[in-house]
């Protein structure tokens, strides 16, 4: 995209995101919008994955807002607390979060 087209859209999706997003809607973390927050609701995977995440701090009841993410499979950086990490696509597939 362009310049004027990427700053367009960002600024349609930020300013109508509660339009196409209703809150209480359950997605992937993959599929949330970025600037959005939610709770992790479940992990959708093996001991390993659940252990891993659990050990960045992501873990069921969290609250998890994305901050920013690549346009195809990129990875995915999101914030926990205070903390800001960065995970892959994969692994935010299989994260599910409760809209705010």
């Amino acid at each position: 995209m362009h310049g004027f087209m990427r700053g367009f859209t960002h600024r349609f999706r930020r300013r109508f995101r509660h339009r196409f997003w209703p809150a209480g809607k359950q997605v992937t973390l993959a599929q949330m919008p970025t600037g959005q927050s939610g709770v992790v609701v479940e992990i959708r995977g093996g001991h390993g994955l659940v252990s891993r995440l659990s050990a960045l701090g992501i873990r069921p009841g969290k609250r998890i807002t994305k901050v920013s993410s690549m346009l195809m499979r990129g990875p995915v950086a999101v914030q926990v607390g205070n903390t800001q990490l960065a995970i892959g696509f994969g692994m935010a597939n299989r994260i599910i979060v409760e809209l705010d």
